[in-house]
C-alpha cells in the first residue's frame, strides 16, 4: 500500500464508530493542551479530520499536509514533506503531530525536522495508536491470521509504542511534560456497544493506565547548553567580584592598625 493510500485509509477509518470514539477523546485532550500555549507560530502536521489547533490563540496557525489529504475549510494549508519543513530553525512555538509519525516515510527524520524548527522551550504534542492495548492485540491477531477483513484498525503504518517514542524524544533533547492514555473500551465496531462501555474509561485510567488504545504526549524542547552558558557567565562574574571585596576589607583592616 502506498503512503497516499494509507492516509486515505486512516481518514476513512476515522469515520467508523471506533474511529469517532477515539477522535472525540483526542480532540478533547488537544483542546485542553493547546489552549494556554502562548507564542506566535503553531503548526499541525497532517490529519485535517482533527482540528488540533482550534483552541489555540497564536496569530499564525498552519496545517501541513503531505499526500492526497482532503482540503479543509478556513485553515491555512501548506503542502510539504514532513521530513523537510519549510520553516527556519528555532522558529515555531508549538507543533502537533496527530498520528503523523505512524504514516511518515521516515518517522526518525520527521522528529529530527520537528526538533530543528521548534524553538527552545517550545511544545510538541503527539497522538499515536498504542500497540500494547486490547485494540492493538486485536489488530495483531488479524495480521497473524492473514485476513484483511479481520483487521480492526488501519492496516498501514507503523504503530510506535509509547516507551519507544519516549526514547526517541530523549535522544533529541525533548523532555516529556505530560502523558495520558485513552480508549479503554473493548475493540468493538458498534457505536451502541462502545457507548455502553464508556464507563470503563475512568477505571482504565486508574488501574491499567498504559493500556489505552491511544496515547497523548506533550514534550518540551530543552537546550541544556544554553542554560549552562548562562550559569557559567553568572558564576564567572561572581568569582571576579569576590576577590575585590576581600582586598578592600584587608586594606581597611591594615589602615586601622596603622
Amino acid at each position: 500500500m502506498t503512503r497516499d493510500a494509507s492516509i486515505v485509509e486512516l481518514a476513512d477509518w476515522l469515520q467508523t464508530a471506533p474511529g469517532r470514539y477515539l477522535l472525540a477523546w483526542e480532540q478533547q485532550r488537544l483542546d485542553v493542551a493547546v489552549a494556554d500555549r502562548f507564542g506566535f507560530h503553531a503548526l499541525q502536521l497532517g490529519l485535517p479530520e482533527l482540528d488540533a489547533l482550534r483552541a489555540n490563540r497564536m496569530p499564525q496557525r498552519w496545517l501541513a499536509q503531505d499526500g492526497q489529504e482532503q482540503q479543509p475549510a478556513a485553515r491555512v494549508v501548506l503542502r510539504c514533506d514532513f521530513d523537510a519543513l519549510p520553516f527556519a530553525s528555532n522558529s515555531l512555538d508549538l507543533i502537533v503531530l496527530p498520528h503523523a509519525l505512524e504514516l511518515s516515510r521516515d518517522p526518525h527524520q520527521t522528529l529530527r525536522e520537528v526538533e530543528r524548527v521548534l524553538r527552545p522551550e517550545g511544545r510538541l504534542v503527539i497522538n499515536g495508536f498504542n500497540p500494547v492495548s486490547l485494540w492493538g492485540l486485536r489488530q495483531n491477531c488479524g495480521r497473524l491470521l492473514g485476513a484483511r477483513r479481520r483487521l480492526f484498525m488501519p492496516r498501514a503504518g507503523e504503530y510506535i509504542g509509547y516507551w519507544r517514542l519516549r526514547d526517541w524524544l530523549r535522544l533529541l533533547s525533548f523532555e516529556v511534560e505530560a502523558a495520558e492514555f485513552g480508549g479503554y473500551a473493548p475493540p468493538l465496531r458498534s457505536e451502541k456497544w462502545l457507548d455502553r462501555w464508556s464507563w470503563i474509561e475512568r477505571i482504565g485510567k486508574r488501574w491499567w493506565p498504559v493500556l489505552g488504545a491511544v496515547y497523548f504526549v506533550v514534550a518540551v524542547k530543552r537546550v541544556h547548553g544554553m542554560r549552562l552558558v548562562g550559569l557559567a557567565k553568572r558564576s564567572a562574574r561572581a568569582r571576579q567580584a569576590a576577590p575585590a571585596v576581600v582586598t578592600q576589607n584587608t586594606h581597611k583592616h591594615s589602615q586601622k592598625h596603622q
